[in-house]
């Protein structure tokens, strides 16, 4: 069920900062529907540290800083450390928005509270139907809350970007780049019988932002609009120069992924049970689990098609209204 302004749908975003996330994060903030009650840090785009840091900026830059922001995991479960693979350099810059610095300072710093008993406890106090838990990238720690607090499984509801069903990975022929950061942690959530939605290459890869529509964000001449604008020109060009063909623009896979947390209408589901492979040569392949193929549940629905036109469109609408100040209080 769709939120309205009337019940705005309770949003944590578990975001490793990079430019979709941004974006997704920007379009939350301007959803009349949604009330962001958290970040929590992932690694991934960037390092945890770099990342919260980008959090807590973006939030000082839309005057938000009412919304607390946790440190998760800093990297993957089946490591001892992380570093930024060359790709997310190259494709979000070293800092995370394209190397456009972000025109806000925080003095604020990351709760003391962890990112994993931020989300148990937020799963325990609020019923599925008004929470919607949104990774846009490694699973690691949503796995470690299931893990942690087993009682939650059955309370929670998942909508993440990554993996593919239907089309070829990003990082390889068979894996989406935040499934492949922690293929084990991904496994283990997709095991449960957690209420998940998957959000992945087979509709992120059919919405586009495009030069136009910076412009437009230019045109505003605000601070922010100019922000928005000059770090999105950056994931366009890169998006170009790398793929080698132009595709119109640049995907907007984690704003989808937020966009759908709050009105699930925008795409249509394929129901099934998946697992992740977590060896050999298709490593990090989102499937269909085999051993679960005729269970009578099925825990995650896999978006196959979206309604590009109007998430698009709606999408726009939003960050224009951000970057003109005019959007909702709260």
């Amino acid at each position: 069920m769709a939120a309205t302004k009337e019940t705005p749908r309770k949003i944590i975003l578990d975001l490793d900062t990079g430019i979709d996330d941004t974006l997704a994060l920007s379009y939350v903030l301007a959803s009349p529907e949604a009330e962001l009650i958290g970040i929590t840090g992932t690694y991934g785009n960037v390092v945890v540290e770099q990342g919260v840091a980008n959090d807590l900026n973006l939030l000082a830059m839309y005057g938000r800083d009412d919304v607390p922001v946790f440190k998760g995991i800093d990297h993957p479960s089946t490591t001892d450390s992380f570093s930024v693979p060359p790709d997310s350099e190259i494709f979000h810059g070293a800092n995370g928005t394209g190397n456009i610095e972000i025109p806000a300072h925080s003095d604020r710093k990351a709760q003391e509270e962890s990112s994993v008993d931020f989300i148990i406890e937020s799963v325990r106090r609020y019923p599925k139907e008004e929470l919607a838990i949104v990774p846009t990238g490694a699973l690691t720690t949503i796995a470690a809350a299931l893990e942690k607090a087993p009682d939650i499984v059955d309370k929670i509801r998942i909508v993440l970007m990554g993996g593919s069903l239907t089309q070829p990975g990003n990082v390889g022929p068979f894996a989406e780049a935040n499934i492949n950061q922690d293929p084990e942690a991904a496994n283990k959530v997709f095991a449960t019988t957690a209420d998940i939605t998957m959000v992945g290459l087979d509709v992120t890869t059919q919405v586009q932002m495009s030069r136009e529509d910076t412009e437009s964000l230019r045109g505003t001449g605000t601070a922010i609009g100019r922000f928005l604008a000059d770090m999105t020109d950056y994931y366009i060009n890169i998006t170009e120069q790398e793929e080698g063909v132009f595709l119109g623009g640049c995907n907007l896979h984690d704003p989808l992924a937020a966009a759908v947390a709050i009105d699930p209408s925008l795409v249509t589901t394929f129901a099934t049970n998946l697992m992740v492979e977590t060896e050999g040569p298709q490593r990090a392949r989102t499937i269909g689990d085999p051993n679960r193929l005729t269970d009578k549940t099925k825990n995650t629905k896999v978006a196959l098609s979206v309604d590009a036109e109007r998430f698009t469109s709606q999408f726009m609408e939003r960050l224009m209204s951000l970057a003109t100040g005019q959007t909702t209080e709260r």
